[in-house]
């Protein structure tokens, strides 16, 4: 049994970490960690991670940047690996994962569906060819208008994918009200939609001469971030150190 302390059990992701969770025989939620304790959970909640007095295998975080660099401290000194699902984390957050990783095993990705991983491997593929013979990339996200940063962690995970398969030669565009020019050949255009109770589209728009690719991925329900984070955190139990994506899970 693999015993897993939630960061931000009372948020959604953490509800549907609980669900998840509640029904598979090889992890138990031994602690949460949130604002209040408000009685939903037979297991206590404290509301530090630093408070928390529980034996636990991994520690599985979806909370806010805010607090990252906190719980990735907390983690080091409990000698805790971490499933770090957090997004918006700055260059230097991710300079600290990194650093972490040397004397803890840390498993960090902005989105932890298998849908989405395969389509990074599918753009991989393809942007080298498509870039070749002068097609634009545009990436357009669309998420609940209550998600706090933008764009969102997946939409940059893409665009990261699709920049390292073109040895990192392009730039990233976010905003074009500023400024009145052509489009460059060499940018990734990135636009961020909030409303209603989007759960996460992504769409990724290859758009040549008088055609144009798209491909997306869509989310129903956050369950399927649930079940990835889960089955990061069995990967992650048993690890001594090291830095860790979802690849390592689903390859």
């Amino acid at each position: 049994m693999i015993r897993v302390i939630v960061n931000g059990c009372n948020g959604k992701m953490g509800l549907a970490l609980y669900e998840i969770m509640k029904n598979d025989y090889q992890v138990e939620i031994v602690a949460g960690i949130d604002i209040e304790d408000k009685g939903y959970y037979k297991f206590p909640v404290y509301s530090s991670i630093k408070e928390c007095k529980e034996i636990a295998d991994v520690v599985i975080d979806f909370t806010y940047a805010g607090i990252t660099d906190m719980v990735i401290e907390s983690c080091i000194e409990k000698k805790l690996p971490l499933v770090l699902c957090t997004t918006g984390l700055s260059k230097e957050q991710l300079d600290l994962v990194e650093m972490a990783s040397k004397q803890i095993p840390i498993l960090q990705s902005y989105n932890m569906s298998l849908g989405i991983h395969t389509l990074k491997k599918v753009l991989q593929q393809i942007a080298p060819i498509l870039s070749e013979q002068g097609f634009d990339i545009e990436i357009v996200e669309r998420h609940h208008n209550q998600k706090i940063d933008a764009p969102s962690g997946t939409a940059i995970l893409l665009a990261n994918a699709i920049n390292e398969s073109l040895n990192d030669s392009y730039h990233y565009v976010y905003d074009r009200s500023k400024t009145r020019q052509e489009r460059e050949k060499n940018e990734i255009g990135i636009s961020a939609v909030r409303g209603g109770s989007i759960v996460g589209d992504h769409e990724v728009i290859f758009a040549g001469k008088d055609e144009v690719l798209e491909f997306s991925h869509h989310a129903y329900s956050k369950n399927v971030f649930a079940k990835g984070a889960v089955a990061a955190a069995k990967f992650l139990a048993d690890k001594k150190s090291g830095r860790f994506t979802m690849e390592d899970v689903v390859s």
